[in-house]
């Protein structure tokens, strides 16, 4: 099979991004854009496994409000979204600082230049930061919960609705010490050992009055079913086998284990690319200031790298809507 070249006035020369070339862009932003494509493609496939995989199991699948609450030197404050929301502002102004870099750049104005890919960097390092902050919240957990039979996890609350953790349910904590090498022949590594056992939870629960349990199935108004009292009490009595404490890829307290595992696969894929945006960022960055696009008397690659920016930019946005708001 012969292969298709496109070829310049100049008979015989392949393309290299010279004069007349397709789209009027150069050979270095046609990848780009080829590269922005495949990745496009690649999110889709993630974001739509995602929705099927809700819709299948909408009964149990967590509320978004309730999971991502946390809001940095606000202890115990509910603030559902806020922080996520002020993380997505962060990470599409530092898309505007490109434009300006880009912009900057086209009127050959190094300072500026500097300035605005210096705004750009600040940008996407809080966001990298508060990124990992929503990781460890969500692996620490908040209420904790307890695991049935079935694989279901079942949420506490007080008699005016709202959550309540299991140290507040929890008569006291059994000691327990981890199965390690010196205890037997055979050895296996164990999970990592809750706070409470389920007995602890049984044994607080039963003394507490005003303690009911949630369980994941919807009523016909799409809201999670509240048992009574002593329906409550059998359900945990019957049907809980293990206490959950924050999330990790095999059960989460907020909910169905795959929302655990579409959140740390989802948003740690597109961490990635906003730590690759850094870096190569970075090393422009440094270009800038050595004066190596001057001296070039182009500053295409700053435009180049701001393509890949803006295509990360827009992938969260697209994260966000579907992830957290929807």
């Amino acid at each position: 099979m012969e292969a298709t070249v496109v070829k310049t006035g100049t008979e015989g020369k392949t393309w290299g991004g010279g004069q007349n070339p397709p789209l009027k862009a150069s050979y270095g932003k046609l990848m780009m854009w080829f590269f922005i494509l495949s990745d496009a493609l690649t999110f889709s496939g993630f974001l739509a496994a995602y929705g099927f995989s809700r819709y299948k199991f909408i009964d149990s699948w967590p509320v978004a409000d309730e999971v991502f609450n946390h809001f940095p030197f606000l202890h115990g404050v509910d603030a559902p979204m806020y922080y996520v929301a002020l993380m997505t502002f962060i990470l599409i102004f530092s898309s505007v600082t490109m434009v300006l870099a880009v912009d900057a750049g086209h009127q050959m104005k190094k300072s500026k230049v500097v300035f605005y890919m210096f705004l750009t960097l600040i940008g996407g390092i809080i966001f990298l930061g508060s990124q990992a902050w929503e990781w460890k919240n969500f692996i620490q957990g908040t209420y904790g919960a307890v695991e049935t039979r079935s694989g279901n996890i079942i949420q506490f609350l007080d008699t005016d609705g709202k959550r309540v953790a299991l140290s507040d349910i929890a008569l006291e904590s059994t000691q327990r010490a981890v199965h390690d090498r010196s205890s037997g022949i055979w050895y296996t590594t164990d999970e990592t050992l809750s706070t409470y056992t389920i007995d602890d939870i049984k044994s607080g629960f039963a003394e507490k009055e005003n303690l009911l349990v949630r369980i994941q199935k919807l009523d016909e108004n799409g809201h999670p079913i509240v048992l009574s009292r002593e329906e409550s009490i059998a359900k945990l009595n019957d049907s809980g086998i293990r206490v959950v404490e924050g999330a990790n890829l095999y059960r989460n307290e907020y909910g169905h284990p795959l929302f655990g595992n579409f959140f740390f696969f989802i948003t740690g894929f597109h961490g990635f690319h906003v730590f690759t945006g850094v870096l190569i960022n970075l090393i422009i960055f440094f270009n800038i200031l050595l004066g190596t696009y001057e001296r070039r008397g182009s500053y295409e690659m700053v435009e180049k790298v701001g393509l890949y920016w803006h295509f990360v930019d827009l992938v969260w946005v697209f994260v966000f809507t579907f992830f957290y708001l929807v």
